[in-house]
């Protein structure tokens, strides 16, 4: 496939304020009081800093917010972009925060507003896991150049969350070969993890491979690692423990056709859970492809043997990655006969295919973000819980000037931000019936409520630059997420269509906007248009129909 505390404490907030390359002129006259107050207030106001930086913690967090002088701190709780009318934060009155959440808070000062700033809150209790995982996927490395800096950023964050994580899992392709002979690129890799492990001082977690289909060869990873980090026995698969958890490899680049390695897989996993005692500790399996018929509806999923083989075996939690499909979208998580989890990607997401985008440049058939994400799980005795964060997920688009750019450089303003609420995964029972009546995340569960309009006026005509016109629409709310939204504009009289379009909602940033912008085709002078949309969710739930009526 093509600091606990994380994210922005006032440092990294700094590093967002544009600084001049020039050097500054002083003026031979000082400017009176009153025209330094004027150019102060007429002057973009710095963004605001979090008196105590986001991340994981064992209580409530006390959050004090701040800004310049003569700026109003305006804050959201629910991942949008705070504006004018969102609530203000009062000076002297923290926020609690108790639960997980996304704090984004914008300095506002008369007609300017400053950066948006972001920072997640995973508010956990004193109760300690047994084991602390991250599970990455797809991180696609190929230089230092584009990737010394990132990597630093990533793990820093990882830090943030997981001071040191028992484990740190790269589920398959590390690099990006083509068949182009690239395994050396393996090298690179090591060289900027070793290096990001030592500096964050985590000296004693490990870090399990898989094979990915652009990883060029095995022989190549074996050369280019350290042994433990990817221990197989010819095969490319191997088991490991993790805090004396179970944990297997597999690779899904042979599994189908590989007898011996199914064959060790089904009889390791039976002796694991014959004990009635063990039926109710997870088992860990990472594979780089998803399975048939698990999560986001199996797309680009391969080996149906693989789900065939683990479907006796509820205890199992299969980790896969390969698709980039987000892990923002509740159908990353799924449970039929076992617990399936999309992993994302470290390089850049995907949302599923058949949607358009709101690029630069107009809707595009568009389904990548520059966007990098990561699963941080915790297995407790009665629990597993997965928390899905961003790397990096400022709104940009993935192409400039026509040409791919994914490679976003930090600082990133939302770095450790949450991608959404964390997955609990629960084993109750003592048979694999038992545990399977329990499950949670299944298709007969899935979400049934529909997303909402909460503006009086959803949706108005806004002109755009050279006469162009565009359709603002004001994005409703959903219990889960809004995945995209219906449009369809036409002219009154005649019934012809002007667009047709089902265009993302962009979920997938941090923080979302609190409207979008949809690009009108030209319209004809003095004829009249009525503009339809709908808002759905991830499962097909549709708002009700929004309307406005515009003149072209």
């Amino acid at each position: 496939m093509r600091p606990a505390p994380f994210a922005l404490g006032a440092a990294s907030l700094a590093l967002l304020l544009p600084i001049s390359a020039h050097a500054v002129t002083v003026p031979a006259v000082a400017p009176t009081a009153s025209a330094a107050a004027s150019d102060a207030a007429h002057a973009t106001p710095a963004a605001p800093t979090f008196a105590r930086p986001g991340g994981r913690y064992e209580r409530p967090v006390s959050l004090a917010l701040r800004a310049e002088r003569g700026a109003t701190v305006r804050y959201t709780l629910d991942g949008t972009t705070p504006t004018r009318a969102s609530r203000a934060y009062v000076t002297g009155r923290p926020l609690r925060i108790t639960e997980d959440t996304n704090v984004t808070a914008v300095a506002f000062r008369g007609r300017r507003a400053s950066l948006p700033v972001s920072a997640g809150y995973l508010v956990k209790t004193a109760e300690k896991p047994l084991a602390r995982l991250v599970v990455m996927s797809d991180v696609h490395i190929g230089d230092h150049k584009n990737n010394d800096k990132k990597y630093e950023s990533f793990f820093d964050t990882i830090g943030s969350v997981f001071p040191e994580p028992d484990a740190i899992l790269s589920n398959g392709d590390m690099i990006n070969d083509n068949g182009d002979g690239r395994g050396a690129d393996h090298r690179i890799v090591s060289e900027i993890f070793r290096a990001n492990l030592k500096r964050k001082g985590m000296d004693d977690t490990q870090v399990l491979l898989s094979n990915g289909n652009h990883d060029a060869s095995l022989a190549d990873i074996r050369a280019n690692y350290p042994r433990d980090w990817f221990p197989d026995a010819g095969g490319g698969y191997y088991e490991s423990k993790v805090k004396g958890l179970h944990l297997f490899t597999v690779n899904t680049e042979t599994y189908n056709s590989d007898a011996a390695q199914r064959a060790w897989l089904k009889k390791r996993l039976a002796e694991l859970t014959a004990d009635p005692a063990a039926a109710r500790t997870p088992v860990l399996v990472q594979g780089h492809r998803p399975a048939p018929r698990t999560t986001m509806d199996g797309q680009q999923a391969a080996n149906p043997l693989l789900t065939e083989d683990l479907s006796a075996f509820p205890q199992v939690m299969y980790f896969s990655g390969h698709s980039h499909l987000n892990i923002n979208d509740e159908r990353s998580v799924h449970q039929r006969d076992f617990t399936a989890v999309n992993d994302g990607s470290m390089s850049y997401v995907e949302m599923d295919h058949g949607y358009q985008a709101v690029t630069e440049t107009g809707l595009a058939d568009r389904f990548e973000a520059p966007t990098a994400q990561a699963l941080f799980v915790e297995v407790y005795r009665d629990r597993t819980e997965i928390a899905r964060v961003n790397m990096a997920a400022d709104k940009h688009d993935i192409y400039t000037d026509g040409k791919w750019s994914a490679n976003w450089q930090p600082p990133y303003a939302s770095a450790g931000t949450l991608s959404g609420p964390t997955w609990t995964v629960r084993l109750k029972g003592r048979t694999p019936q038992e545990i399977k009546k329990g499950f949670t995340y299944t298709d007969a569960r899935r979400n049934t409520t529909a997303p909402r309009f909460t503006s009086a006026r959803p949706l108005s005509v806004v002109g755009r630059s050279k006469g162009e016109k565009a359709l603002r629409v004001a994005q409703a709310k959903d219990d889960q997420m809004v995945h995209h939204y219906r449009v369809d504009i036409r002219d009154k009289a005649t019934g012809a269509e002007l667009l047709n379009s089902k265009a993302l909602a962009e979920y997938y940033f941090m923080p979302r906007p609190r409207s979008l912008d949809i690009p009108v085709p030209a319209t004809k002078r003095g004829a009249r248009y009525v503009a339809r949309v709908s808002a759905v969710d991830a499962y097909g739930n549709a708002s009700r129909t929004a309307s406005v009526v515009f003149t072209g």
